[in-house]
């Protein structure tokens, strides 16, 4: 999963970020409200982790323009020093999904970061996914559609699979080269481009065989599953 981190000490990032790594997760690392921000609205994240007291733009003022802005539930939690009831009220109210006061201890912070990932992508735990007419065998690696075996690249399988486990929510070009390739800083953008295209050529997405995959400007791709067309 892609999570993004907002944590102003040095020492305290590193070891957030080593914890969320060594559970096999993509992190970008941030030491300001602005600059979480700034990359929330060109980048797509799976977790917000946000600590309250920063430079600048405090955490609950990231967490305000979140919701308002990016995303009503994507998970946000909150690892902070602040503890007492009326801060924990106070950011829970105002849309945050999950308070933990430092230090915190990484095996807790695993497992609320698990629990909270796992309800909101439910389909991340499914090895079989159907979204008819497509059959997605996620163990065996292979699409059918009405029966029919698609032929893809493992590439083209793994960037299928990431959509229809987010149909419907906008992913950045960034979080679909990281989910699909890694995080590998010499993947040229139009790699992801000619993989989405032949995809949707492939899979035949388009609004007659009820899906179609939007493109955003200068951001990303959103997979969408419109009414199937009556026969």
């Amino acid at each position: 999963m892609r999570i993004a981190i907002l944590e102003d000490d040095p020492d305290q990032l590193a070891l957030l970020r080593r914890w969320m790594v060594e559970d096999g997760h993509d992190v970008h690392g941030y030491q300001s409200g602005r600059e979480t921000m700034k990359q929330a609205g060109r980048e797509s994240f799976d977790l917000f982790m946000l600590d309250w007291q920063v430079p600048d733009v405090s955490g609950t003022e990231v967490l305000t323009w979140l919701r308002a802005n990016v995303s009503k539930t994507v998970p946000v939690l909150f690892v902070t020093v602040r503890d007492s009831e009326q801060d924990i009220v106070f950011a829970l109210e105002h849309g945050a999904d999950d308070y933990m006061v430092k230090p915190v201890r990484r095996q807790e912070l695993l497992a609320r970061v698990h629990a909270l990932l796992r309800r909101a992508y439910p389909s991340e735990e499914q090895k079989q996914l159907s979204f008819p007419p497509f059959e997605i065998d996620v163990q065996r690696g292979e699409v059918r559609k009405e029966g029919a075996r698609v032929e893809l690249t493992p590439k083209e399988f793994e960037l299928t699979v990431t959509l229809f486990r987010n149909i419907g929510r906008l992913l950045s070009r960034g979080h679909l080269q990281e989910t699909v390739w890694g995080r590998s800083g010499d993947l040229a953008t139009r790699t992801v481009d000619t993989h989405v295209s032949q995809v949707r050529k492939k899979l035949d997405l388009r609004p007659e065989s009820g899906y179609r995959v939007v493109p955003i400007y200068n951001y990303g791709y959103r997979l969408e599953r419109l009414e199937q067309p009556k026969a």
